[in-house]
């Protein structure tokens, strides 16, 4: 029987909470042998499976200040918010060295999901791929529509994976993954409402990008039920924030983002000895 998956959502910059999350799992000698995330959630991961304990934390806080990381200045030079260029070359190849030896010698199964621009589907790369060429996958699945441009790899054009799986607990449990730890970035009793600007802009040449976005707040709450179907059978061990701290997808605040990595490191705390004994039952 396979290990117990983790499967990571997104957030943009609510991703800190995981990052509580994962260096708590760290200090606890928690290691999953299969990872799956988008968006954020993806890159969460990449740090954990490099065992570099605070990284998350620092990419996601240390260089808030820096314009080129977030800010409007980046939309109108480059029609991006997030720097992606910044982020995913000059923090991890230079600012802030994502240790790439101890991340190659994973030897568990790592999945990021993008959103298939052409088909409108979701488009899983695992760690055959992710060893190659992470930055750009990583890249990719956290390509926003309307606030980063189309990534082009191995012959497809992506965006964000949270578009059209935003919690990959499916994809895990078809991986063969029954049971999971799902780590959340949203707090109990939250619902996606459908966005008002989505309506208002296309994401041109992609038709079917500009349909999954419609559907998006739909697909998103019927995935939270399933998540809770699964939780209440004992298949689902879930981790979400305990406080609503109003973090938004692209918050500056520091003390709000701080806040949020020590409510997600405390969530996980507080239930470590469940969340041990959980992935122990699987093996």
């Amino acid at each position: 029987m396979k290990s117990c998956g983790l499967v990571l959502e997104g957030g943009g910059m609510r991703g800190i909470y995981t990052a509580g999350v994962l260096d708590c799992f760290l200090d606890n000698e928690i290691y999953l042998k299969y990872v799956i995330g988008v968006s954020a959630g993806g890159n969460m991961a990449a740090s954990y499976l490099s065992r570099q304990r605070g990284r998350n934390k620092k990419v996601s806080i240390d260089f808030l200040d820096d314009k080129r990381y977030l800010s409007l200045n980046n939309y109108i030079k480059n029609r991006e918010m997030f720097g992606m260029d910044f982020l995913f070359d000059e923090i991890p190849k230079v600012l802030a060295p994502f240790d790439e030896q101890t991340f190659q010698q994973y030897d568990g199964e790592y999945v990021v999901g993008c959103t298939d621009c052409e088909t409108g589907q979701p488009i899983y790369f695992n760690l055959p791929y992710l060893k190659n060429d992470l930055l750009t996958i990583l890249r990719a699945s956290s390509s926003l529509p309307f606030m980063a441009p189309v990534v082009e790899y191995n012959g497809k054009k992506l965006l964000d994976g949270g578009i059209v799986d935003p919690i990959p607990l499916r994809k895990a449990q078809q991986d063969g993954m029954v049971n999971n730890i799902v780590v959340l970035t949203r707090p109990e009793g939250y619902t996606k409402k459908t966005s008002k600007l989505s309506k208002l802009f296309k994401v041109k040449g992609y038709k079917k990008v500009d349909e999954a976005i419609q559907k998006r707040a739909g697909h998103y709450n019927e995935t939270l039920n399933f998540i809770v179907q699964q939780e209440t059978s004992g298949h689902a061990l879930v981790i979400r924030p305990s406080k609503d701290l109003k973090v938004d997808r692209m918050e500056k605040d520091k003390k709000k983002l701080e806040a949020l990595y020590d409510l997600g490191y405390q969530d996980a705390l507080k239930r470590i000895e469940k969340i041990q004994s959980f992935i122990k039952k699987q093996k």
